[in-house]
């Protein structure tokens, strides 16, 4: 047997010979679980400090182990790499053979009384509450970007689509809050995440609890946690707050892919109604005169590997018993992955959103294309006393012709108009406008330009987004 230089460390005294090489290239997690070696530090003063009080430690103890503890934590803010040269298995190995090399024999009573299972939980609950928090700045900025915008276009009208055909005139800005709706949907997600990241585990032991009288309640209130994990088997081997944060990363991610993919069909030259920034976009090798959105594709590609983490955490736990499994360790790998690419990809959302240029008269011009007012005229008959189906029957008729003669509606002939609803008078015009178009969507939640501003200030309040941004500074072209 191939063995490996690194010794069995904290759990060898049952083994008569080291670890096989090739066992500790799948089992050793030092490289991937390094990013918790501050949490592991944290939690581990506040385990000294419990064992001191139940009397385990004496208060000089507690003093000399935290002091040590400060001084790896210090040590290891200064390493630019995971100290894989160290052999040490994991990082609660490395902190652990640090303490010893400073302190002696005092450094290997820390672990009385715990376990890695519980250790290693608490550590990932305090990273993954950090996590979430941070993520939720990054979605309040790609907010804020978006109010920002709609302050800029509340009077800039585009083409609204289902199934991308034109359907109805709406305000720019009234598209920008749609996905500041769905970005406050996904902060709530990030809430759901942290809060069941937010218990406790820490003094669970390996899975049936510590024997020692431990305060955990006291243990969680000096680490930030709401509380405590109740049941120890389920403490352990508990990802479920994983899960949680892996399905806002993957909703948030589908989120940004729709604005994408919106935004990457308004910058086609066929649409034309916005332009990304210099900086947000490339060239060709081969063609000078592209400028092809890539920011905005990497954004939407990004969505598949997110929707993939959360699927793949879902599956390493299927069917996993009560309680810790080795198969847990690949929770890191998956949930450090999808926070460091949707955090990348909120800030570049951001990014777009701040530098995009809209061009006002294209998406004018669009927006009164294609029979977008059709459901304008149907609505002016039905306030003629024309039922709506009747209306709507008589109105297609009106498209068709319109069609037909290369018309838009609002430059067809009243009495070309009138041959198909005979109610129609001298005012339809009027009702083609449209600026009246969107006046008229006023009830709440609408495309009216009264419920846009209130909408937007509302936006505002509730994200906490910085004061507004000049429509000059906003680059929307007129």
């Amino acid at each position: 047997m191939v063995e490996s230089k690194q010794t069995q460390g904290m759990w060898g005294g049952r083994f008569a010979e080291g670890p096989d090489a090739l066992f500790c290239a799948i089992n050793d997690s030092l490289p991937v679980d390094w990013r918790l070696v501050q949490q592991d530090v944290r939690g581990s003063i506040a385990w000294a400090r419990a064992l001191g009080t139940v009397g385990v430690l004496s208060a000089e103890e507690v003093v000399t182990l935290v002091r040590g503890l400060e001084r790896v934590s210090a040590e290891a803010a200064e390493m630019h790499a995971p100290p894989t040269e160290s052999g040490a298995e994991d990082v609660h190995s490395w902190v652990e053979m640090r303490l010893v090399a400073m302190l002696g024999v005092l450094g290997k009573k820390l672990h009385t009384g715990r376990s890695r299972n519980d250790q290693v939980a608490t550590d990932l609950r305090l990273w993954s509450m950090e996590a979430m928090d941070g993520l939720l700045a990054e979605v309040r900025s790609v907010q804020e970007a978006l109010i920002s915008l709609g302050e800029a276009t509340v009077e800039v009208v585009i083409c609204g689509y289902t199934h991308l055909q034109r359907a109805q005139p709406v305000s720019f800005a009234h598209w920008c809050l749609a996905y500041v709706e769905m970005l406050e949907r996904d902060v709530a997600r990030a809430a759901v995440a942290r809060a069941g990241a937010a218990q406790c585990p820490l003094g669970c032991g390996a899975l049936a609890g510590t024997a020692y009288p431990i305060d955990r309640d006291a243990i969680a209130a000096e680490l930030g946690f709401d509380g405590i994990c109740r049941n120890s088997l389920d403490a352990v081997s508990d990802r479920d707050f994983v899960v949680d944060a892996l399905a806002f990363a993957a909703v948030c991610s589908v989120h940004l892919s729709r604005m994408a993919e919106d935004l990457i069909i308004y910058a086609s030259q066929e649409f034309g109604f916005v332009e990304p920034d210099d900086g947000m976009a490339s060239g060709s090798s081969l063609m000078p005169q592209k400028k092809n959105p890539d920011a905005l594709e990497l954004l939407r590609g990004k969505c598949g590997r997110l929707m993939a983490a959360h699927a793949a955490m879902l599956t390493t736990l299927k069917g996993l018993p009560l309680s810790y499994n080795k198969d847990l360790q690949e929770d890191k790998a998956i949930l450090f992955g999808a926070v460091d690419e949707l955090s990348l990809c909120l800030r570049i959302a951001a990014r777009v959103v701040r530098g995009l240029k809209v061009n006002a008269e294209r998406c004018r011009e669009a927006a009164r294309r294609g029979g977008t007012m059709a459901t304008e005229l149907a609505d002016y008959l039905v306030s003629r006393g024309v039922p709506f189906r009747e209306a709507h029957e008589q109105v297609g008729r009106i498209v068709r012709a319109s069609i037909v003669s290369g018309l838009e509606l609002d430059e067809m002939p009243m009495e070309v108009m009138r041959e198909h609803a005979p109610a129609i008078g001298a005012d339809a015009g009027q009702w083609l406008a449209l600026s009246g178009a969107l006046a008229r969507r006023n009830a709440a939640g609408g495309t009216s330009p009264q419920q846009v501003r209130r909408a937007l200030v509302e936006a505002r309040r509730r994200t906490g987004a910085s004061s507004p941004t000049s429509a000059e500074a906003r680059g929307v072209h007129r």
